[in-house]
């Protein structure tokens, strides 16, 4: 069976093709138009996919070495994402779901990540899964395909949003996560301190607008001079915070629910200090912690041809009037 994937809920255009579970292409172009403004310009993001997607999509299928008429199914991403962005993937889906007369399956952003990890490593269900992106920070339960239960979210910025804010605080450019993680390099990681937030309504649930807040308040004390001299101790003390916090309420979470293996899925997975920390978690709780491959954690077309394949194989298909949403509560 072979699942043609596509991708467009954000600034990055994608196309993949997977056969029988294995992913044969994975083409991701990321917009860095977006740079200069500090962060995605929805309708510069539309745009652009509006351009680059027959390319993508043509390349993808290309190196894969199969014709387009061999596809037996479309898969793209239906939400959450930017509503102008996902229509763009969605009205390309329909077109080729038409012409080729094959079916379209809607998939959800957030179904692609819970599953990005299974794309080239083996999870055994249940597992818990950590998503850490620029728009969503949530714990969820997978206790197998189409059973989940989210156990954590945020309540107001998510952890990508916090280093993409935290890095335009401190001048740097968008994307801000790893412009924080290149300047905290050699940082002080105990040189500053960021309260991580403690939520009363839910204590497992995360917050870190605050934390953007106090790095705001800690900047302006600071000549541009003297923050140019203490910026890798900023950096690295606010990554810091980011992670802990991020670590704590995962371990909050394995108190309760007991499980074996974690997967850490997400734009913000790809932080390697994230990754480094993670080691004591997964020893102190006797677990495996399972990472996607660093070029499944940003948004990819491969992850949406995944969960589209695990979709077909149930006859789980959409028709030609799907929707795309742009928040979860829809998903």
């Amino acid at each position: 069976m072979i699942i043609l994937g596509i991708e467009t809920s954000c600034d990055e255009t994608s196309a993949s093709v997977l056969k029988d579970g294995k992913i044969l292409t994975n083409v991701v172009n990321t917009q860095l138009i977006h740079t200069k403004y500090g962060g995605v310009v929805p309708s510069l993001a539309s745009k652009n996919h509006e351009k680059l997607i027959n390319h993508i999509v043509d390349k993808a299928v290309n190196d894969s070495k199969i014709k387009l008429s061999d596809i037996d199914a479309i898969a793209v991403t239906q939400g959450p994402g930017l509503i102008g962005s996902l229509m763009v993937g969605l009205n390309y889906a329909k077109g080729l779901s038409v012409g080729l007369d094959k079916p379209i399956i809607g998939v959800s952003h957030l179904e692609g990540h819970l599953f990005s990890g299974l794309i080239d490593n083996s999870i055994n269900f249940p597992y818990i899964c950590l998503l850490v992106s620029g728009g969503h920070t949530q714990i969820w339960q997978v206790n197998g395909f189409n059973n989940y239960k989210i156990l954590s979210t945020t309540v107001d910025d998510a952890a990508g949003e916090a280093f993409d804010k935290g890095a335009r605080i401190l001048g740097l450019k968008y994307p801000g996560g790893p412009e924080i993680e290149k300047a905290a390099k050699n940082g002080n990681i105990k040189k500053y301190h960021f309260t991580i937030p403690y939520v009363k309504s839910n204590p497992l649930n995360f917050s870190f607008s605050g934390m953007k807040t106090a790095l705001l308040y800690l900047t302006n004390k600071f000549t541009q001079n003297d923050l140019n001299k203490e910026l890798a101790n900023i950096a690295a003390s606010y990554q810091e915070s980011i992670i802990d916090s991020l670590l704590n309420k995962l371990s909050d979470i394995l108190d309760i629910y007991n499980t074996s293996n974690v997967l850490i899925a997400g734009g913000v997975s790809a932080n390697k200090r994230f990754r480094v920390k993670s080691n004591k978690l997964e020893e102190d709780k006797n677990i495996k912690i399972h990472f996607p491959d660093f070029k499944y954690c940003t948004d990819n077309a491969a992850m949406i041809a995944m969960v589209g394949y695990k979709k077909m194989l149930i006859d789980d298909i959409s028709d030609l009037n799907i929707l795309p949403f742009s928040s979860i509560e829809h998903a």
